[in-house]
Protein backbone atom coordinates (compact mmCIF):
# COMPACT_ATOMS: atom_id res chain seq x y z
CA UNK A 1 0.00 0.00 0.00
CA UNK A 2 1.13 3.29 -0.85
CA UNK A 3 -0.34 5.36 2.00
CA UNK A 4 -1.42 5.32 4.99
CA UNK A 5 -4.60 6.55 5.28
CA UNK A 6 -7.63 7.55 3.01
CA UNK A 7 -6.35 11.75 3.46
CA UNK A 8 -2.87 10.63 2.74
CA UNK A 9 -4.18 8.82 -0.51
CA UNK A 10 -6.01 11.35 -2.14
CA UNK A 11 -2.99 14.17 -1.02
CA UNK A 12 -0.90 12.06 -2.94
CA UNK A 13 -3.22 11.74 -6.25
CA UNK A 14 -4.27 7.87 -5.38
CA UNK A 15 -7.85 6.65 -5.81
CA UNK A 16 -8.56 4.56 -3.27
CA UNK A 17 -11.14 1.52 -3.94
CA UNK A 18 -13.49 3.51 -0.98
CA UNK A 19 -13.32 6.78 -2.85
CA UNK A 20 -14.44 4.66 -5.96
CA UNK A 21 -17.39 3.33 -4.41
CA UNK A 22 -18.45 6.34 -2.61
CA UNK A 23 -18.30 8.56 -5.80
CA UNK A 24 -20.37 5.84 -7.03
CA UNK A 25 -22.95 6.66 -4.81
CA UNK A 26 -22.79 10.30 -4.60
CA UNK A 27 -22.88 10.44 -8.08
CA UNK A 28 -19.88 12.46 -7.90
CA UNK A 29 -16.68 12.50 -9.96
CA UNK A 30 -14.11 10.53 -8.65
CA UNK A 31 -11.21 13.41 -8.64
CA UNK A 32 -13.90 15.93 -7.41
CA UNK A 33 -14.00 13.74 -3.99
CA UNK A 34 -10.36 12.79 -4.22
CA UNK A 35 -9.81 16.68 -4.05
CA UNK A 36 -12.08 17.22 -1.12
CA UNK A 37 -10.82 14.44 0.79
CA UNK A 38 -7.55 16.07 0.25
CA UNK A 39 -8.38 19.09 1.47
CA UNK A 40 -10.32 17.81 4.72
CA UNK A 41 -13.73 18.84 3.24
CA UNK A 42 -14.99 15.36 3.38
CA UNK A 43 -13.81 11.93 4.93
CA UNK A 44 -14.64 8.34 4.41
CA UNK A 45 -14.07 6.66 8.02
CA UNK A 46 -12.74 3.31 6.79
CA UNK A 47 -10.93 1.42 9.69
CA UNK A 48 -8.13 -0.93 7.98
CA UNK A 49 -9.35 -3.96 10.36
CA UNK A 50 -13.50 -2.99 9.37
CA UNK A 51 -13.44 -6.10 6.78
CA UNK A 52 -17.16 -5.84 6.08
CA UNK A 53 -17.82 -2.13 5.57
CA UNK A 54 -19.62 -0.84 2.30
CA UNK A 55 -17.98 2.92 3.22
CA UNK A 56 -19.68 5.76 2.93
CA UNK A 57 -18.80 9.82 2.79
CA UNK A 58 -19.73 12.99 5.35
CA UNK A 59 -19.03 16.21 4.14
CA UNK A 60 -19.55 18.92 1.60
CA UNK A 61 -21.29 17.80 -1.52
CA UNK A 62 -22.50 14.29 -0.35
CA UNK A 63 -25.79 13.39 0.89
CA UNK A 64 -26.93 14.15 4.73
CA UNK A 65 -25.75 11.40 6.40
CA UNK A 66 -27.34 9.99 9.74
CA UNK A 67 -26.18 8.25 13.29
CA UNK A 68 -27.80 5.94 15.54
CA UNK A 69 -26.65 5.48 19.43
CA UNK A 70 -26.65 2.21 21.15
CA UNK A 71 -24.88 0.32 23.65
CA UNK A 72 -24.98 -1.47 26.72
CA UNK A 73 -25.36 -0.35 30.18
CA UNK A 74 -25.29 -1.09 34.01
CA UNK A 75 -28.82 -0.87 33.99
CA UNK A 76 -29.70 -2.53 30.45
CA UNK A 77 -26.34 -5.18 29.92
CA UNK A 78 -28.12 -7.10 26.87
CA UNK A 79 -25.74 -8.04 24.05
CA UNK A 80 -28.62 -9.37 22.19
CA UNK A 81 -31.16 -6.82 22.22
CA UNK A 82 -28.65 -3.99 21.38
CA UNK A 83 -27.45 -6.39 18.11
CA UNK A 84 -31.03 -6.61 17.28
CA UNK A 85 -31.22 -2.74 17.79
CA UNK A 86 -27.84 -2.61 15.09
CA UNK A 87 -29.79 -4.84 12.85
CA UNK A 88 -32.42 -2.90 12.72
CA UNK A 89 -30.76 0.51 11.93
CA UNK A 90 -28.78 -1.33 9.05
CA UNK A 91 -32.23 -2.63 8.07
CA UNK A 92 -33.66 1.27 8.36
CA UNK A 93 -30.82 2.74 6.30
CA UNK A 94 -29.00 4.08 8.99
CA UNK A 95 -25.58 4.75 7.88
CA UNK A 96 -23.49 4.45 10.90
CA UNK A 97 -23.96 3.16 14.56
CA UNK A 98 -22.26 4.30 17.37
CA UNK A 99 -21.62 2.33 20.29
CA UNK A 100 -21.85 4.07 23.35
CA UNK A 101 -21.27 0.51 25.47
CA UNK A 102 -19.84 2.27 29.22
CA UNK A 103 -20.49 -1.38 31.38
CA UNK A 104 -19.79 -4.99 30.73
CA UNK A 105 -18.64 -6.93 27.99
CA UNK A 106 -18.23 -3.80 25.95
CA UNK A 107 -15.30 -5.39 23.61
CA UNK A 108 -17.54 -8.42 22.95
CA UNK A 109 -20.13 -6.23 22.06
CA UNK A 110 -17.70 -4.29 19.86
CA UNK A 111 -16.17 -7.09 17.83
CA UNK A 112 -19.36 -8.75 16.92
CA UNK A 113 -21.06 -5.05 16.10
CA UNK A 114 -18.22 -4.70 13.66
CA UNK A 115 -18.43 -8.03 12.48
CA UNK A 116 -22.01 -7.80 11.44
CA UNK A 117 -22.03 -4.52 10.52
CA UNK A 118 -21.64 -2.83 6.65
CA UNK A 119 -21.79 0.58 8.17
CA UNK A 120 -19.35 2.63 9.80
CA UNK A 121 -18.99 2.52 13.64
CA UNK A 122 -18.29 5.05 15.71
CA UNK A 123 -17.04 4.68 19.89
CA UNK A 124 -16.64 7.04 22.61
CA UNK A 125 -13.38 5.41 24.46
CA UNK A 126 -13.47 7.41 27.53
CA UNK A 127 -16.88 5.64 28.17
CA UNK A 128 -15.31 2.22 27.81
CA UNK A 129 -12.28 2.85 29.69
CA UNK A 130 -14.05 3.88 33.21
CA UNK A 131 -15.75 0.34 32.78
CA UNK A 132 -13.13 -1.48 31.50
CA UNK A 133 -10.83 -0.83 34.37
CA UNK A 134 -13.22 -0.98 37.03
CA UNK A 135 -11.85 1.70 39.27
CA UNK A 136 -12.47 5.18 40.10
CA UNK A 137 -12.33 7.71 37.29
CA UNK A 138 -9.48 9.85 39.24
CA UNK A 139 -7.01 6.92 39.16
CA UNK A 140 -6.94 6.01 35.63
CA UNK A 141 -3.82 7.22 34.19
CA UNK A 142 -3.13 8.75 30.53
CA UNK A 143 -1.53 5.88 29.29
CA UNK A 144 -4.88 3.99 30.00
CA UNK A 145 -7.16 6.15 27.97
CA UNK A 146 -4.22 5.57 25.55
CA UNK A 147 -4.58 2.18 25.24
CA UNK A 148 -8.21 1.88 25.37
CA UNK A 149 -8.71 3.93 22.14
CA UNK A 150 -5.86 1.53 20.64
CA UNK A 151 -7.65 -1.34 21.51
CA UNK A 152 -11.04 0.44 19.81
CA UNK A 153 -8.82 0.97 16.90
CA UNK A 154 -7.16 -2.63 16.49
CA UNK A 155 -10.92 -4.05 16.86
CA UNK A 156 -11.88 -2.25 13.80
CA UNK A 157 -13.48 1.07 14.76
CA UNK A 158 -14.00 3.40 12.17
CA UNK A 159 -14.14 6.86 14.32
CA UNK A 160 -14.10 7.64 18.03
CA UNK A 161 -15.47 10.60 19.68
CA UNK A 162 -12.43 11.82 21.20
CA UNK A 163 -12.83 15.05 23.65
CA UNK A 164 -9.73 16.61 23.30
CA UNK A 165 -11.25 20.25 23.23
CA UNK A 166 -11.71 20.70 26.90
CA UNK A 167 -8.59 21.10 28.35
CA UNK A 168 -7.62 23.49 31.70
CA UNK A 169 -8.00 26.39 29.19
CA UNK A 170 -11.46 25.24 28.19
CA UNK A 171 -12.55 24.25 31.32
CA UNK A 172 -11.51 27.91 32.90
CA UNK A 173 -13.35 29.60 30.74
CA UNK A 174 -16.49 26.88 31.68
CA UNK A 175 -15.91 27.97 35.06
CA UNK A 176 -15.68 31.62 34.23
CA UNK A 177 -18.84 31.95 32.54
CA UNK A 178 -21.44 29.92 34.32
CA UNK A 179 -24.11 28.16 32.80
CA UNK A 180 -27.93 27.10 33.86
CA UNK A 181 -27.21 23.13 32.64
CA UNK A 182 -23.57 22.79 33.14
CA UNK A 183 -21.70 20.24 31.06
CA UNK A 184 -24.13 17.78 29.87
CA UNK A 185 -21.64 15.72 27.68
CA UNK A 186 -20.87 12.39 29.31
CA UNK A 187 -17.48 12.35 28.02
CA UNK A 188 -17.25 15.74 28.71
CA UNK A 189 -18.02 15.96 31.96
CA UNK A 190 -15.60 12.55 32.87
CA UNK A 191 -12.70 14.32 31.25
CA UNK A 192 -13.41 17.55 33.53
CA UNK A 193 -13.90 16.09 36.59
CA UNK A 194 -10.39 14.03 36.17
CA UNK A 195 -8.75 17.32 35.30
CA UNK A 196 -10.27 18.65 38.66
CA UNK A 197 -9.27 15.69 40.28
CA UNK A 198 -6.11 15.27 39.34
CA UNK A 199 -4.89 18.84 38.82
CA UNK A 200 -3.57 18.06 35.52
CA UNK A 201 -4.31 18.29 31.37
CA UNK A 202 -7.01 16.48 29.72
CA UNK A 203 -4.49 13.40 28.54
CA UNK A 204 -6.25 13.12 25.02
CA UNK A 205 -5.28 17.22 24.60
CA UNK A 206 -1.94 16.22 26.51
CA UNK A 207 -1.24 13.13 24.64
CA UNK A 208 -3.11 14.10 20.92
CA UNK A 209 0.17 13.71 19.37
CA UNK A 210 0.51 9.67 20.31
CA UNK A 211 -3.65 9.66 19.42
CA UNK A 212 -2.70 10.37 16.13
CA UNK A 213 -0.40 7.97 15.51
CA UNK A 214 -2.84 5.75 16.71
CA UNK A 215 -5.30 6.71 13.96
CA UNK A 216 -2.84 7.18 11.75
CA UNK A 217 -2.09 3.34 11.82
CA UNK A 218 -5.75 2.07 11.50
CA UNK A 219 -6.71 4.68 9.40
CA UNK A 220 -9.27 5.86 12.36
CA UNK A 221 -11.04 9.27 11.86
CA UNK A 222 -11.03 11.55 15.20
CA UNK A 223 -14.53 12.72 15.83
CA UNK A 224 -13.80 15.65 17.66
CA UNK A 225 -16.43 15.93 21.06
CA UNK A 226 -17.93 18.94 21.89
CA UNK A 227 -17.82 18.40 25.34
CA UNK A 228 -18.84 22.19 26.07
CA UNK A 229 -22.05 21.65 23.79
CA UNK A 230 -25.10 23.49 25.20
CA UNK A 231 -27.68 21.70 27.00
CA UNK A 232 -30.62 23.58 26.95
CA UNK A 233 -31.09 26.89 24.49
CA UNK A 234 -29.68 28.96 27.50
CA UNK A 235 -26.37 27.67 27.05
CA UNK A 236 -26.26 27.93 23.41
CA UNK A 237 -23.49 29.92 21.87
CA UNK A 238 -21.74 30.78 24.86
CA UNK A 239 -18.39 31.70 25.56
CA UNK A 240 -17.63 28.07 26.64
CA UNK A 241 -19.01 26.24 23.29
CA UNK A 242 -17.21 28.67 21.36
CA UNK A 243 -13.77 28.48 23.36
CA UNK A 244 -13.67 25.14 22.49
CA UNK A 245 -15.01 25.31 18.59
CA UNK A 246 -11.55 27.30 18.36
CA UNK A 247 -9.48 24.54 20.14
CA UNK A 248 -11.20 22.12 17.78
CA UNK A 249 -10.10 24.19 15.23
CA UNK A 250 -6.74 24.10 16.07
CA UNK A 251 -6.55 20.20 16.91
CA UNK A 252 -7.97 19.77 13.67
CA UNK A 253 -5.23 21.44 11.64
CA UNK A 254 -2.52 19.12 13.81
CA UNK A 255 -4.39 15.85 12.59
CA UNK A 256 -4.24 16.60 9.13
CA UNK A 257 -0.76 17.46 9.27
CA UNK A 258 -0.12 13.95 9.92
CA UNK A 259 -3.13 12.94 7.35
CA UNK A 260 -6.20 11.89 9.82
CA UNK A 261 -9.20 12.20 8.89
CA UNK A 262 -11.43 14.64 11.50
CA UNK A 263 -15.17 15.12 11.57
CA UNK A 264 -16.58 18.37 14.31
CA UNK A 265 -19.18 17.48 16.50
CA UNK A 266 -21.51 20.16 17.78
CA UNK A 267 -24.84 21.54 19.35
CA UNK A 268 -26.84 20.23 20.92
CA UNK A 269 -29.81 22.38 22.32
CA UNK A 270 -29.75 25.63 20.09
CA UNK A 271 -32.80 28.02 19.40
CA UNK A 272 -33.78 27.86 15.87
CA UNK A 273 -31.92 31.32 15.00
CA UNK A 274 -29.26 30.61 16.40
CA UNK A 275 -28.53 27.47 14.00
CA UNK A 276 -27.72 29.30 10.59
CA UNK A 277 -24.67 31.59 12.42
CA UNK A 278 -23.19 28.39 14.37
CA UNK A 279 -22.85 26.38 11.32
CA UNK A 280 -21.36 29.23 9.39
CA UNK A 281 -18.77 29.33 12.76
CA UNK A 282 -17.56 26.11 12.77
CA UNK A 283 -17.29 25.93 8.84
CA UNK A 284 -14.75 29.05 9.75
CA UNK A 285 -13.06 28.38 12.41
CA UNK A 286 -12.42 24.74 12.02
CA UNK A 287 -11.41 25.12 8.17
CA UNK A 288 -14.19 23.48 6.43
CA UNK A 289 -14.24 20.04 8.36
CA UNK A 290 -17.22 17.88 8.45
CA UNK A 291 -19.31 18.88 10.76
CA UNK A 292 -21.65 16.21 12.74
CA UNK A 293 -24.28 17.50 15.26
CA UNK A 294 -26.82 15.85 17.92
CA UNK A 295 -30.21 17.85 16.80
CA UNK A 296 -29.73 20.18 17.33
CA UNK A 297 -33.11 20.35 19.52
CA UNK A 298 -34.79 23.44 19.48
CA UNK A 299 -36.77 24.05 22.48
CA UNK A 300 -36.26 22.12 25.76
CA UNK A 301 -40.08 21.28 26.45
CA UNK A 302 -40.64 18.13 24.39
CA UNK A 303 -39.69 15.43 26.35
CA UNK A 304 -41.20 12.61 24.13
CA UNK A 305 -41.13 14.05 21.24
CA UNK A 306 -37.67 15.07 21.14
CA UNK A 307 -37.13 13.04 17.98
CA UNK A 308 -39.24 15.78 16.55
CA UNK A 309 -37.42 19.09 18.21
CA UNK A 310 -34.47 17.33 16.49
CA UNK A 311 -35.31 16.78 13.47
CA UNK A 312 -35.94 19.89 13.10
CA UNK A 313 -32.96 21.88 13.97
CA UNK A 314 -31.43 19.10 12.05
CA UNK A 315 -32.83 20.10 8.86
CA UNK A 316 -31.89 23.49 9.19
CA UNK A 317 -28.39 22.85 10.27
CA UNK A 318 -28.15 20.26 7.50
CA UNK A 319 -29.49 22.78 5.06
CA UNK A 320 -26.54 25.36 6.08
CA UNK A 321 -23.31 23.32 6.23
CA UNK A 322 -24.29 20.23 9.10
CA UNK A 323 -23.24 17.08 7.11
CA UNK A 324 -23.72 14.19 9.74
CA UNK A 325 -26.50 14.41 11.78
CA UNK A 326 -26.47 12.09 15.07
CA UNK A 327 -30.21 10.53 15.86
CA UNK A 328 -32.52 11.53 18.65
CA UNK A 329 -35.48 9.35 19.69
CA UNK A 330 -38.24 9.83 21.53
CA UNK A 331 -36.84 8.59 24.59
CA UNK A 332 -34.46 11.04 24.75
CA UNK A 333 -33.64 12.75 28.29
CA UNK A 334 -35.89 9.59 29.89
CA UNK A 335 -34.26 6.25 29.32
CA UNK A 336 -32.41 4.43 27.03
CA UNK A 337 -34.49 4.14 23.76
CA UNK A 338 -35.87 0.21 22.64
CA UNK A 339 -36.74 -1.09 19.40
CA UNK A 340 -39.82 1.14 18.09
CA UNK A 341 -38.23 4.69 19.49
CA UNK A 342 -35.10 3.60 17.38
CA UNK A 343 -36.97 3.69 15.03
CA UNK A 344 -38.80 6.81 15.20
CA UNK A 345 -35.51 8.63 15.50
CA UNK A 346 -33.93 7.12 12.44
CA UNK A 347 -36.87 7.87 10.61
CA UNK A 348 -37.16 11.74 12.02
CA UNK A 349 -33.53 11.73 11.32
CA UNK A 350 -33.96 10.61 7.65
CA UNK A 351 -36.79 13.10 7.03
CA UNK A 352 -34.08 15.63 8.22
CA UNK A 353 -31.55 14.93 5.87
CA UNK A 354 -33.46 14.37 3.31
CA UNK A 355 -35.24 17.70 3.56
CA UNK A 356 -31.61 19.35 4.02
CA UNK A 357 -30.86 17.78 0.85
CA UNK A 358 -33.46 19.10 -0.99
CA UNK A 359 -32.06 22.24 0.05
CA UNK A 360 -28.85 21.85 -0.80
CA UNK A 361 -29.99 21.26 -4.33
CA UNK A 362 -27.96 17.49 -4.44
CA UNK A 363 -28.12 15.69 -7.96
CA UNK A 364 -31.08 13.43 -7.36
CA UNK A 365 -32.31 14.24 -4.22
CA UNK A 366 -35.89 15.93 -5.64
CA UNK A 367 -36.43 13.30 -7.89
CA UNK A 368 -37.39 10.82 -4.93
CA UNK A 369 -40.13 13.49 -4.10
CA UNK A 370 -41.35 14.04 -7.79
CA UNK A 371 -41.97 10.20 -8.08
CA UNK A 372 -43.55 9.84 -4.81
CA UNK A 373 -46.04 13.25 -6.70
CA UNK A 374 -46.34 11.66 -9.63
CA UNK A 375 -48.04 8.24 -7.89
CA UNK A 376 -50.31 10.46 -6.01
CA UNK A 377 -51.33 12.41 -8.59
CA UNK A 378 -52.11 8.70 -10.26
CA UNK A 379 -53.81 7.22 -7.13
CA UNK A 380 -51.24 4.47 -7.50
CA UNK A 381 -51.49 3.47 -3.90
CA UNK A 382 -49.20 0.24 -4.02
CA UNK A 383 -46.13 2.40 -6.03
CA UNK A 384 -46.54 5.49 -3.03
CA UNK A 385 -46.22 2.32 -0.42
CA UNK A 386 -42.99 1.36 -2.41
CA UNK A 387 -41.38 4.93 -2.52
CA UNK A 388 -42.56 5.54 1.72
CA UNK A 389 -39.36 6.34 3.73
CA UNK A 390 -41.57 3.95 6.20
CA UNK A 391 -43.63 1.57 3.70
CA UNK A 392 -44.67 -0.51 6.72
CA UNK A 393 -46.44 2.36 8.37
CA UNK A 394 -47.88 3.60 4.98
CA UNK A 395 -49.59 0.15 4.53
CA UNK A 396 -50.36 -0.10 7.85
CA UNK A 397 -52.24 3.24 8.26
CA UNK A 398 -54.36 2.51 4.73
CA UNK A 399 -55.52 -1.05 6.10
CA UNK A 400 -56.71 0.80 9.37
CA UNK A 401 -59.06 2.72 7.10
CA UNK A 402 -60.14 1.61 4.21
CA UNK A 403 -62.79 3.79 2.04
CA UNK A 404 -65.54 2.74 0.14
CA UNK A 405 -63.92 3.88 -3.07
CA UNK A 406 -60.34 2.37 -3.93
CA UNK A 407 -59.29 5.17 -5.60
CA UNK A 408 -59.62 7.74 -2.72
CA UNK A 409 -59.26 7.57 0.73
CA UNK A 410 -61.50 7.77 4.12
CA UNK A 411 -59.96 11.88 4.57
CA UNK A 412 -62.32 12.63 1.28
CA UNK A 413 -64.04 9.56 -0.24
CA UNK A 414 -65.95 10.94 -3.55
CA UNK A 415 -64.59 14.66 -2.96
CA UNK A 416 -60.89 13.51 -3.47
CA UNK A 417 -59.51 16.86 -5.22
CA UNK A 418 -57.43 14.41 -7.33
CA UNK A 419 -59.58 11.61 -8.34
CA UNK A 420 -62.09 14.81 -9.68
CA UNK A 421 -59.46 16.71 -11.45
CA UNK A 422 -58.14 13.68 -13.11
CA UNK A 423 -61.67 12.89 -14.25
CA UNK A 424 -62.33 15.89 -15.47
CA UNK A 425 -58.79 16.96 -17.44
CA UNK A 426 -59.52 13.22 -18.56
CA UNK A 427 -62.69 13.95 -20.16
CA UNK A 428 -61.89 17.24 -21.46
CA UNK A 429 -58.27 15.42 -22.97
CA UNK A 430 -61.01 13.18 -24.55
CA UNK A 431 -63.17 15.74 -25.90
CA UNK A 432 -60.22 17.47 -27.40
CA UNK A 433 -59.48 14.70 -28.89
CA UNK A 434 -62.70 13.76 -30.69
CA UNK A 435 -62.63 17.21 -31.91
CA UNK A 436 -58.82 16.81 -33.40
Amino acid sequence: MDYTTQMDAARKGIITGEMEKVANKENMAVERLRQLMADGRVVIPANKNHRSLDPEGIGEGLKTKINVNLGVSQDCCNIELELEKARKAIDLKADAIMDLSCYGKTEEFRRKLVAMSPVMIGTVPVYDAVGFYDKELADITAEEFLRVVEKHAQDGVDFMTIHAGINRETAARFKKNPRLTNIVSRGGALLFAWMELNGQENPFYEHYDRLLEICACYDVTISLGDACRPGSIKDATDAAQIQELIILGELTQRAWARNVQVMIEGPGHMPLNEIIPNMLLEKKLCHGAPFYVLGPLVTDVAPGYDHITSAIGGALAAAHGADFLCYVTPAEHLRLPNLEDMKEGIIASRIAAHAADIAKGLPGARQWDDAMSEARKNLDWERMFQLAIDPEKARRYRAESLPEHQDTCTMCGKMCAVRNMNKVLSRENCLTSVKA
